[in-house]
């Protein structure tokens, strides 16, 4: 009897336990339920209504309103570490690296960066419009922009054959616009999204009204002698101004010089000659001052600088930041000079040990060694805004022949080329270069009868069209043996042109200027060579020359202790 009744107990526990149980689940899903409004959907599906999710859009996109707004008066953007009036390219460049496009208008240079969703426009070298395209900005609505902002103080409207839009104008400060701009609004979308915001800052202009010209305008603006000119990079003789350097300038219009050891004596006669350079050529564009500074056995400047050792010896170091800091200090060197173009750094991969001109001016028989190493001594040279040039596409270093006295050769495919020569080239275009000089080598699995400094397949099916290259694209010296012995000057100078170089580097004797500037015009003249041609090689080489602020400017007397004190001190940190 009493297990019967024990064993009832046990029964009733479980049942009220059991009960409890259902209970509190029950209560859990009648909350759940409650909460959460639903809706019955196609073939019996229950569809979740997210019913604060356009209130949480809406706030948001209040909120960034309000910062765009109230950024605006200081000159910014969402996103974006730019000042509109105050930062300058190099910063822009330093911070974000080479743009996707540049474009000429009439407002000015704007530059594309399609991984920041952004446009900067710039007057002159200083940012002045900033351009997002952001995708939340892009949620925005017309009536939040006014539900914030108010009434616009300006409205205007565009329209060509693809756009139809409405741009509201706030002054965000004095000399500050902040514009919306989105598709026009209509009856079938009374409110609008944003397209983008552009935030347009009013400069002063420079004293240089060429520096405010577009590009195109000053292209207008030139003869074909000009034109022509301002594609010449000419060497001199002597250590002063003679009767022919004056004529390059007053006469051909030269667009830069190409200095070597014997117009060098001093630092102070060096400053003297470059001074008057400067002063001789008020009328013309502002004149690339080159030389050949790449350290190791190739050095141009006077005084008495402690050299650097040779890449190969840099290559063996293989420390990205000596590199780096070797870069600069060649920079600084050609700086205080009045320089600003250094023909370095050389990417050539020395893969041929009996290589008569380029051994230990290389970092290495590795690509990559020599692409990074070469890259951070590049951008080394940049930090000073001076403008280097990788050298010698599409790679020199597999030659048994110097090309200062005769023609090499290379028999290599394309693809073997990819496999090798051509990586540290593409990598550093990749990295912002700016300047490429073509070697004179003949590679017959590309161009079985022109060197590549004169075929069209290297320089622009191979180095425009495959690699990308949006720079400026020179000669190496057209006075070498590679090109005097085999072919007429003037003409190979006419076939380089043609095949899309932008530069004929003529190294040596004013008669060979006069040869190339003679058979250029012949060319254009006679329909080898269009107007058209020409325009494109100056555009890239204006654009070159304002990316770097070239000017005329004097300069003072080097201090050459300053700079060797700098040398030293980075070599006993790296070498010893």
């Amino acid at each position: 009897m009493k297990r019967k009744r024990a064993t009832r107990n046990k029964l009733r526990i479980f049942t009220i336990l059991l009960l409890m149980f259902a209970l509190i689940i029950g209560v859990y899903y009648a909350i759940k339920v409650n909460d959460t409004e639903q809706t019955p959907g196609k073939e019996g599906t229950i569809i979740t209504k997210p019913s604060d999710t356009k209130k949480d859009n809406q706030n948001s996109n209040e909120k960034l309103v309000d910062e765009t707004f109230s950024l605006s008066k200081e000159g910014k953007v969402p996103n974006i570490p730019f000042v509109s009036g105050k930062t300058g390219w190099k910063e822009v460049n330093k911070e974000w690296g080479k743009s996707d496009n540049v474009s000429e208008t009439a407002k000015g240079r704007y530059e594309e960066y399609k991984s920041h969703q952004s446009t900067i426009g710039y007057a002159g070298n200083t940012v002045n419009d900033i351009r997002s395209y952001d995708s939340e900005l892009q949620k925005i609505t017309l009536n939040e922009i006014k539900k914030t902002g108010g009434e616009p103080d300006d409205i205007r409207y565009y329209k060509d054959s693809t756009h139809d839009q409405m741009i509201l104008v706030y002054h965000a400060n004095t000399s500050t616009d902040l514009l919306w701009v989105l598709p026009k609004a209509t009856e079938q979308e009374p409110n609008p999204k944003v397209e983008h915001i552009s935030l347009f800052t009013q400069v002063e202009e420079t004293s240089n009204q060429q520096e405010n010209q577009t590009i195109s305008k000053v292209i207008s603006n030139m003869s074909v002698d000009e034109k022509i000119g301002q594609m010449i990079l000419a060497g001199i003789s002597g250590t002063t101004m003679d009767t022919n350097a004056q004529k390059l300038l007053s006469q051909f219009h030269v667009g830069g010089i190409i200095f070597f050891k014997n117009n060098f004596e001093t630092p102070e006669q060096t400053v003297q000659l470059v001074n008057q350079l400067k002063t001789d050529n008020i009328s013309n564009l502002p004149l690339f001052l080159s030389a050949d500074q790449e350290g190791g056995r190739v050095t141009r400047l006077p005084g008495g600088l402690t050299n650097f050792p040779p890449n190969g010896q840099i290559g063996q170091v293989n420390d990205p930041e000596f590199s780096y800091k070797v870069g600069t200090l060649l920079g600084q060197e050609l700086k205080e000079f009045g320089l600003n173009l250094d023909f370095a750094p050389v990417l050539d991969i020395n893969s041929n040990p009996n290589n008569p001109v380029i051994g230990d001016r290389s970092f290495g028989n590795n690509s990559e060694i020599v692409s990074k190493l070469g890259i951070q001594t590049m951008k080394g040279i940049q930090s000073q805004n001076v403008i280097p040039t990788i050298k010698h596409f599409p790679g020199h270093g597999d030659t048994s022949v110097d090309s200062h006295l005769d023609l090499p050769i290379v028999n290599k495919s394309l693809k073997e080329l990819k496999q090798l020569e051509l990586i540290p080239f593409e990598r550093a275009i990749d990295d912002g270069a700016d300047v490429v000089m073509v070697a004179h080598i003949l590679l017959p699995e590309l161009d079985k009868t022109n060197p590549a400094s004169m075929s069209k397949a290297v320089m622009t099916d191979l180095l425009r069209k495959q690699l990308s290259f949006r720079g400026v694209i020179i000669t190496d010296d057209m006075t070498m043996g590679a090109i005097t012995e085999h072919f007429d000057i003037g003409k190979a100078a006419v076939e380089s042109v043609k095949a899309g170089s932008d530069i004929i580097l003529i190294g040596h004797d004013y008669n060979n200027v006069v040869k190339i500037t003679s058979s250029l015009k012949k060319a254009v003249e006679n329909g080898e060579i269009s107007e058209q041609r020409l325009n494109e090689s100056i555009e890239r080489i204006i654009q070159l020359k304002r990316k770097y602020s070239i000017t005329d400017t004097k300069v003072e007397n080097p201090n050459i202790n300053e700079i060797n004190h700098s040398i030293n001190s980075l070599l006993n940190d790296y070498l010893h």
